[in-house]
């Protein structure tokens, strides 16, 4: 991605697995969150600061390994025997 620079890194360790969050400055000054779950597996937030980004990019990050982890069990059959999961 052109235009963009690299301006933080850091990671939250969630459910016993690690997810490294990365935050980019454009060059209209605005910036943006990513954390890369898989190849076409992304989660992007934007905002006007690297620590609005950063606190609502790790508030939904919970709430998006959460619904990947119960999407895998339903998935697999395993969500049956965990009714308070869906």
């Amino acid at each position: 991605m052109s235009g963009e620079m690299l301006v933080h890194t850091t990671a939250v360790e969630l459910n016993g697995d690690r997810y490294e969050i990365l935050v980019f400055c454009r060059e209209d000054g605005r910036f943006f969150a990513r954390t890369t779950f898989g190849e076409n597996d992304i989660i992007i937030h934007d905002g006007t600061s690297l620590e609005e980004v950063l606190s609502k990019h790790e508030q939904v990050l919970s709430l998006a390994v959460t619904s990947r982890d119960v999407l895998q069990m339903v998935k697999s059959g395993h969500a049956k025997h965990r009714p308070e999961l869906i």
